[in-house]
């Protein structure tokens, strides 16, 4: 290893450090040791600090011990006569930079709380001439808050987004920030970025250039200055928490969790400094390297890294490949038979006014899905038909449009069941296509199509092909032809609805009166054990997987697809308890699953033996034991709840592939099904649950409540308007006579 690198990076992370202590002291002279220390609507305190070394940093007094953790952890400076190995010192100087940094990040809360956006998007003015007005706009995001973070770990649980690229500086001009940018979004990748290059930033190389930034087009702005960094590394750090049920404190456990499980990297674009260098040397600690476009200092031999630790001399257009290369990780790049670049990367995508040439549905005029199964010499494989206007008879202006996707599948292994699964794919299928906008499903149904998009070329019968190539590749094994019509004239979208609307009710009448009795087969899904090794969720008719994404009919086609993947079918055998829901076949499978963690478990019940939870679920259920019943908080909720924990804390808590008596996670659909936590009581239990879910959930409350001798149910359970602690939600249930008020005790 060069003497080079390992000077320059102890002497910017002594650079940081002096420089943070000085920020400090300052900061608690003007506000006080006592003044507040936090990233904003984030339960991991600063993130860093609290996973590696299990210090919860809350204000500027509990700072001190961390960053005299910083101090202590600086190695001598790298004399002549120094022998190697450097490359311990070197991790330990870069993890003080980024505890320093992390302190400092925190001060700037503080002192300048309006710096960071508290968003997902970020928000870009332009002036009357088109350019950015970057005297209005406000691009950086800062630390993500618990949502966004639970939200986006998901798709690093699932592999739907691979890894990340956290990219310092700026790129040469803004044309190749634009190449590097959708090259990773491409390859699913997110990009995280924080530093300047000489005043220049890749976020604003990437703005000038037209591309959208933020967290629903994976290109995440941190902030203009290389101590942003520490938002990327405690993104990593969180998610192993959250997800993978990793201990505050137990660093070796965080850093090699990251290692095997986080892929990430780091692009440093242009001159590397020496406080560049320190930040590169704590990545390291995580088992991320460095891939940098100048000729710096190489770490090329194996050893905390996977591969190389520091690769050097990269060009703009070989960025990409090398990087994944150097961190051994596999993508791919899903290949579209239409002029737009494809990729999960585009599906949040926003059209806004300015830039939308036609859109379809979204309530001012009616756009339609349905998929249906046909006979094998029913259809022809890839043709595509548009009945109606296409794209060429706006003109140039653009406007509206009704629109009908009728897609017709067939395959020796199709099934009627599959139908409504693969009718929600055309969401996300039609959304991964660059310059396009889908919302809603079904007659509900929102799309919007960007002025670049048609520019490229693309035309109504390319909705078509994207179907018609994607169900092939994602469904191939259970299809074998895709036909599709796309109908655009009003009379015609009118009839082919009210077909679409029949089909509907047939398929929620069949689902609506399937019974986890019904049937001798459930489903496992061990999609999550990737974060969480002992978590292994079970799905029945009657009680769909807890992150939401998948019911019986989902996990039995994707067993169907992919015979050796995570939905696995259980006998569920002998009947243990059928008021708690015991099988012996349930339990065999999951004690091996679980690789014996987990011996046994019961799907409705919170109190015993619960099933286990990971923190991909909507929502977490706990008991409230003075109001004799149970609360419940999905994760979009952020505020305080009765039982005195946040959902980010309950989710810490017991999230980690635990089964933990006295809580547990579910879906948010699961509330109104049947069988919801039936053997303490069931939904008669509910007490408190935010507004927000109590609204979106009230149409079937409504229907539950009635069918339980409850109609007025939905209405005396409490939400965050009546209180947020037991004593008061409990004066509530007995003013109105809430059903668990006369319940056996719940605690037994």
């Amino acid at each position: 290893m060069s003497k080079l690198v390992a000077f320059a990076a102890i002497q910017g992370a002594y650079n940081i450090v002096n420089k943070v202590e000085g920020l400090y002291n300052r900061a608690v002279e003007q506000y006080g040791p006592e003044q507040k220390l936090e990233f904003p609507n984030t339960g991991y305190f600063l993130p860093i600090i609290y996973s590696l070394l299990g210090i919860p940093v809350t204000d500027l007094a509990s700072a001190k011990r961390p960053l005299e953790v910083a101090r202590e952890l600086l190695p001598a400076h790298v004399q002549r006569a120094t022998h190697l190995p450097y490359l311990g010192p070197l991790l330990d100087a870069g993890m003080a930079a980024l505890f320093a940094e992390e302190i400092a990040e925190a001060i700037r809360y503080v002192d300048d709380p309006d710096f960071y956006l508290h968003s997902e998007e970020c928000e870009v003015v332009k002036g009357a001439d088109g350019k950015v007005d970057w005297s209005k706009s406000k691009v950086w995001l800062g630390a993500a808050d618990d949502v966004v973070m639970r939200k986006r770990g998901v798709e690093f649980v699932d592999g739907s987004a691979p890894g990340f690229a956290a990219i310092v500086g700026a790129a040469p001009n803004k044309d190749l920030a634009k190449e590097i940018a959708e090259e990773y979004q491409r390859r699913n990748l997110y990009v995280f970025m924080a530093a300047n290059q000489n005043g220049t930033t890749f976020t604003e190389q990437l703005i000038e250039a037209d591309v959208q930034v933020g967290w629903n087009t994976r290109l995440v702005p941190f902030g203009p200055d290389i101590s942003a960094a520490v938002f990327a590394l405690g993104f990593a750090n969180r998610a192993a928490m959250a997800f993978g049920g990793v201990k505050p404190g137990d660093y070796r456990r965080i850093l090699q969790y990251n290692k095997d499980r986080v892929f990430a990297f780091v692009n440093a674009l242009g001159e590397v400094n020496a406080e560049w260098a320190a930040n590169a040397a704590g990545c390291v600690n995580w088992g991320f390297p460095t891939i940098a476009d100048t000729d710096i200092p190489e770490i090329l031999p194996t050893g905390v890294c996977t591969y190389e630790h520091v690769v050097a001399n990269v060009g703009p257009h070989e960025m990409v490949q090398k990087s994944v290369e150097v961190r051994g990780l596999k993508t791919v790049i899903t290949k579209v038979d239409i002029p737009l670049s494809y990729g999960a990367a585009f599906e949040g995508e926003r059209i806004r006014k300015d830039d939308l040439f036609v859109e379809f549905g979204g309530g001012k005029t009616q756009m339609t899905e349905l998929v249906e199964m046909a006979e094998m010499d029913e259809i022809e494989d890839g043709k595509i038909t548009v009945i109606g206007k296409d794209l060429t008879d706006l003109g140039d202006k653009g406007g509206r449009m009704p629109m009908g996707i009728y897609v017709k599948v067939a395959g020796r292994k199709m099934q009627a069941d599959f139908e409504p699964i693969l009718e929600r794919q055309i969401h996300h299928l039609i959304n991964y296509a660059q310059g396009v906008m889908h919302i809603g499903q079904r007659d509900i149904s929102w799309v919007r199509l960007g002025k670049p998009a048609v520019e490229k070329g693309f035309a109504l019968k390319h909705f078509g092909q994207i179907l018609h190539d994607m169900f092939h590749k994602d469904f191939g094994s259970i299809l074998d032809k895709v036909e599709v019509t796309i109908y655009t004239e009003e009379k015609d979208v009118e009839e082919f609805t009210k077909k679409a609307r029949a089909a509907y009710k047939s398929r929620d009448e069949r689902v609506e009166n399937m019974t986890d009795e019904g049937v001798e087969t459930y489903y496992s899904c061990t999609l999550c054990q990737s974060f969480a090794p002992t978590h292994v969720c079970v799905v029945s008719p009657e009680r769909t997987g807890l992150c939401g994404a998948y019911n019986w009919f989902d996990c039995k086609a994707s067993y169907e697809i992919n015979p050796t993947g995570p939905n696995q079918p259980i006998e569920k055998g002998e009947c243990l308890d059928p008021v708690m829901g015991n099988w012996k076949g349930v339990n065999d499978f999951v004690s091996k699953a679980s690789r014996g963690a987990v011996e046994s478990y019961n799907f409705y019940s919170l109190i015993n033996e619960p099933m286990t939870t990971c923190g991909c679920c909507e929502c977490i259920a706990a008991v409230l034991p003075t109001c004799n019943g149970v609360m419940t908080v999905h994760r979009d909720y952020t505020g305080e709840t009765p039982c005195g924990m946040k959902f980010t804390t309950l989710a810490g808590v017991m999230g980690g592939g635990q089964s933990s008596p006295g809580f547990v996670g579910h879906s948010k659909y699961n509330v109104i099904q049947r069988k919801y936590i039936v053997g303490d009581g069931g939904l008669l239990r509910m007490v408190w649950m935010p507004k927000s879910l109590k609204e979106e959930l009230a149409e079937g409350l409504k229907r539950r409540g009635e069918e339980m001798g409850v109609p007025d149910l939905f209405d005396k359970i409490a939400d965050e308007t009546v209180g947020i602690d037991e004593a008061t939600v409990l004066e509530f249930l007995q003013k109105v006579g809430h059903p668990a008020m006369n319940m056996d005790p719940i605690t037994g």
